[in-house]
């Protein structure tokens, strides 16, 4: 299992785009500073706490200093995604210059950071405004961060722009029907685009929720209703699997192709949630699934295979399905987030599969 971690953090530092990149910052190379970086430092803190390997928090020192150094990009919902590893930085490492970079964007966000009706985080990307749009990825992006924040200067306030984001979220991307998360909603008309029940949205969702019910200390009915939407979601989940153990990149059809990248952040979420008891231990059996089924979508090289590359906002299904699947820095990042979590369940490689990383 080590050597299969190893090989997975090694290809994400060191992927290259075999496709044209469509994002003004490119989200394949870890040289850069984007939400898919964001997550893979995100994975690699939680692997250096759990080993405390001295290498990985080393290399994380030297990957923020060095684009610190060169000057970070503007600020936005995706572009916050770093922020997140860099407030446990600053724990471990007491650089107050991590520090002021945090309380800087943090300040962007809280003052300047544009907003939907409602007080929603309007989600802004790196050259487009989305004006008036609510985005499921956007909890993940950025109001982790801020829930960080708050829990790191002890301030309520920011605990309280946590919980509210996390509502609003819930109140306009929810599909009442399933529980899991339309991809966005705008508010300029009144509807959710495309009405697109997307994997990795939903993904971003349970893999953050549980990560932020272990972050923020939350008044009980607040606790007990996300905890309640994070159920509902996980059932519909349940029925929604495949045989083979992911779901289709549409949850609901079956036309559209299998995703990995949400099914290891499904995996993570899912097992993490029943280890911390947010779940009945009987949802542990689709969290395995999905963590067997991401293993063997790992090859001898350690790339993880049949990720989608980065997804806009669809205004059709086909759009969705027209996404290009290459391996990505997020591929990596969430599949070594579940290996992890699956060292606290004594998962280990699948039979017949181990040889091929020694």
């Amino acid at each position: 299992m080590e050597t299969l971690l190893q090989q997975v953090i090694t290809q994400m530092k060191h992927l290259k785009s075999p496709i044209e990149e469509t994002c003004p910052i490119g989200i394949v190379s870890m040289d850069n500073w984007e939400w898919p970086q964001g997550v893979g430092l995100y994975s690699l803190f939680l692997y250096y706490k759990k080993t405390q390997r001295q290498d990985i928090l080393h290399d994380l020192i030297q990957w923020y200093d060095l684009q610190i150094k060169k000057g970070l990009p503007s600020k936005n919902v995706n572009t916050m995604c770093p922020l997140l590893t860099l407030t446990y930085l600053y724990e471990e490492t007491g650089n107050e210059a991590y520090l002021a970079v945090c309380r800087e964007w943090l300040d962007y966000v809280v003052q300047e950071m544009p907003r939907t009706d409602e007080r929603g985080i309007q989600h802004v990307v790196t050259g487009q405004l989305n004006e008036g749009e609510l985005w499921d990825d956007t909890l993940y992006m950025t109001v982790l961060f801020v829930a960080r924040m708050g829990v790191l200067l002890q301030d309520e306030r920011l605990i309280q722009e946590s919980i509210h984001q996390f509502l609003i979220h819930l109140k306009y991307l929810t599909d009442r029907s399933t529980g899991l998360l339309f991809h966005g909603w705008t508010f300029k008309g009144d509807h959710h685009f495309a009405e697109a029940l997307w994997a990795r949205g939903n993904s971003w969702y349970t893999a953050g929720l549980v990560d932020y019910l272990d972050m923020v200390e939350l008044p009980g009915g607040v606790r007990s209703v996300l905890i309640s939407a994070l159920e509902k979601q996980v059932r519909k989940l349940a029925e929604l699997q495949t045989e083979e153990g992911r779901w289709h990149t549409l949850l609901t059809d079956a036309t559209s192709y299998l995703e990995t990248s949400a099914a290891a952040a499904f995996a993570y979420g899912i097992l993490k949630a029943v280890r911390r008891g947010y779940l009945p231990e009987h949802y542990k059996e689709v969290g395995t699934k999905a963590w067997s089924s991401v293993i063997r979508q790992i090859d001898s090289y350690g790339i993880v295979r049949g990720v989608s590359y980065g997804t806009g906002m669809g205004r059709t299904l086909q759009a969705y399905k027209d996404i290009p699947i290459c391996p990505m820095p997020y591929g990596q990042s969430m599949t070594l987030l579940m290996l992890v979590e699956g060292l606290e369940h004594q998962l280990t490689t699948l039979s017949g599969l181990e040889e091929q990383y020694e």
